[in-house]
C-alpha cells in the first residue's frame, strides 16, 4: 500500500505535505479538514475509510540501489505521514513533523542551535521546557536568557549579536500570560531575519490560534494534551512553512530517531476528528467554572483568559478564537490549604498533564514546576497557593459542585487577608 500524496526528494524520502491536501483548501472548514485532510480512501488499495495502521519496520525494495517512498520505519511510515498531513492542514502549515513526545519536539527545535548561539525564552514556560533550555541546551554551549516577553521592550533589549532563536508559549504554563505574537514577530524580524521565532501552541491548538499566520517560523505542540485529548498517547509535533527549516528538522527527526509509533499515530489521527467539538466543550465548561471561582470567598484570584478580569482579556479576544480550558487560581491560604483542596476533589483528579476529556488539578510548585529554582518561582508568582485546573468534558454543574465542596474542606486552612 502506498500513499501518493507526498512529494519525494532525490533520496526517496517524504519531502513534506502536498499543498493540495492542506493549505490550498481555504473553502474547507477546520472540521472538514480534520476529518479528510490526507485521508482519502483512494490512496489505499483496500479503500478503507479509516486509514490503516502500518506497523512494518521495513519495506521490500525492488533493487539494492532504489527504493520507493517508504523503506525504513524510522524514516517514514504511511500512518505517520497521514497524521502529519492532517496536522499541517489544521495549522495552515506547509509541513508537519511528529515526534515521540512534546519534549522530543522541543529538543528537535533546539537541535537547530549550535554552541555559542543565544536563545531568548519566555520566563513562564512548562517546567520540562525550562529544564531543557536551562540544563541540556546550556550544557551543549547554548546561551539562554529567560525574560517576560509580554513586554516588547524587554525582548528588544535582550537581543545579542549571537541571538538565533526566540522561544515562547502563548498562553503560558501555568500563569496563562498572553503574548502579542504579531508584535513579537515584527520585533524579532526587525532585529534579524536569521533569528527563528518559535511558539508553543499546545494550550490553544490550531483550532483556536495559528501562530504561523501571525509571523512565527516554527510552531511546537505537545500532542499529548488537547490534540489527543484522551490521555492515552504521548507525542509531539513541529509545523513550519519554511522549506529550509523542514529539511533541517526532518534530518533531526530521522537521525535523532525520536519518532512516534504507528499505533499512536493512528490514535492521534482518530482524536483530531473531534478536536473542534471537544475544544468548544472545554471552553464552555471552563468559563462556567471560572465564573464560579471568581466570586468564591476563598479564592484570591482567578486567571482565565475568557474572563474580563484577565489582564490581557482584550488581547486574547483579538488574537484567539477562544480561551481553551485551562484555569489557574490562587487560594486564600498556604500549602496546607492547597493540599487539603486537592485531596478533597472527587471529580477532578490530582494529576499532571492536561487537555484530556477528564478534569485534572495540580499544584505546579510541587508537581510540574517542582524543579524550578525557588527564587525563579518566587519571581514568577508560582506559589504554594497556585492551583492549575484542566477543565474536562464532564457536566459543568458537577465540576462546580466538586470545587465547591473541596473548598469547604480546605476552608479550615483559610488565611484572612
Amino acid at each position: 500500500m502506498k500513499i501518493d500524496n507526498h512529494k519525494l526528494n532525490s533520496n526517496g524520502v517524504s519531502n513534506g505535505n502536498d499543498d493540495a491536501d492542506n493549505i490550498s483548501h481555504p473553502d474547507q472548514s477546520f472540521e472538514t479538514r480534520a476529518i479528510h485532510a490526507g485521508q482519502s480512501p483512494d490512496q489505499w488499495e483496500s479503500g478503507a475509510i479509516v486509514p490503516p495502521i502500518h506497523t512494518g519496520s521495513t519495506y521490500k525494495q525492488a533493487d539494492p540501489q532504489e527504493h520507493s517512498e517508504y523503506f525504513y520505519g524510522r524514516i517514514g511510515n504511511p500512518t505517520r505521514s497521514t497524521l502529519e498531513t492532517c496536522i499541517a492542514s489544521l495549522d495552515k502549515a506547509k509541513y508537519c513533523l511528529t515526534f515521540a513526545s512534546g519534549l522530543a519536539s522541543i529538543a528537535g527545535v533546539a537541535g537547530l542551535l549550535k554552541a555559542g548561539d543565544h536563545v531568548i525564552c519566555g520566563d513562564d514556560l512548562y517546567g520540562g521546557t525550562h529544564y531543557y533550555f536551562k540544563t541540556i541546551a546550556k550544557d551543549n554551549g547554548v546561551e539562554v536568557d529567560f525574560i517576560d516577553t509580554t513586554v516588547i521592550e524587554k525582548l528588544e533589549n535582550a537581543f545579542k549579536p549571537n541571538t538565533k532563536m526566540v522561544y515562547i508559549e502563548s498562553p503560558t504554563n501555568p500563569l496563562l500570560k498572553i503574548m502579542d505574537i504579531p508584535r513579537l514577530a515584527t520585533a524579532v524580524k526587525s532585529e534579524s531575519h536569521d533569528i527563528l521565532f518559535v511558539v508553543d501552541n499546545t494550550f490553544l491548538t490550531p483550532y483556536l490560534q495559528n501562530p504561523l499566520s501571525m509571523g512565527a517560523d516554527v510552531v511546537v505542540y505537545s500532542l499529548t494534551k488537547y490534540m489527543n485529548g484522551h490521555s492515552d498517547v504521548i507525542m509531539g509535533a513541529i509545523t513550519t512553512n519554511s522549506d529550509d527549516l523542514y529539511n533541517k528538522l526532518s534530518y533531526i527527526q530521522h537521525i535523532g530517531g525520536s519518532v512516534p509509533s504507528p499505533f499512536d499515530c493512528y490514535l492521534m489521527n482518530r482524536s483530531l476528528k473531534t478536536l473542534s467539538i471537544r475544544m468548544d466543550k472545554h471552553i464552555e465548561n471552563a468559563t462556567k467554572v471560572a465564573q464560579f471561582l471568581e466570586h468564591h470567598p476563598l479564592v484570591e484570584k482567578v486567571l482565565y483568559p475568557g474572563l474580563e478580569s484577565h489582564p490581557q482579556y482584550k488581547l486574547a479576544k483579538r488574537l484567539w478564537h477562544g480561551p481553551s480550558g485551562m484555569i489557574s487560581i490562587f487560594l486564600k491560604g498556604d500549602l496546607e490549604m492547597s493540599k487539603a483542596f486537592l485531596k478533597a476533589l472527587k471529580v477532578f483528579a490530582l494529576a499532571v498533564s492536561l487537555g484530556g476529556f477528564e478534569s485534572l488539578a495540580e499544584l505546579p510548585t510541587t508537581m510540574t514546576h517542582e524543579g524550578l529554582p525557588a527564587e525563579t518561582k518566587q519571581e514568577l508568582g508560582i506559589t504554594d497557593n497556585l492551583i492549575r485546573l484542566s477543565v474536562g468534558l464532564e457536566s459543568a454543574t458537577d465540576l462546580i459542585k466538586d470545587v465547591d465542596q473541596a473548598l469547604k474542606v480546605a476552608a479550615n486552612f483559610y488565611i484572612p487577608s
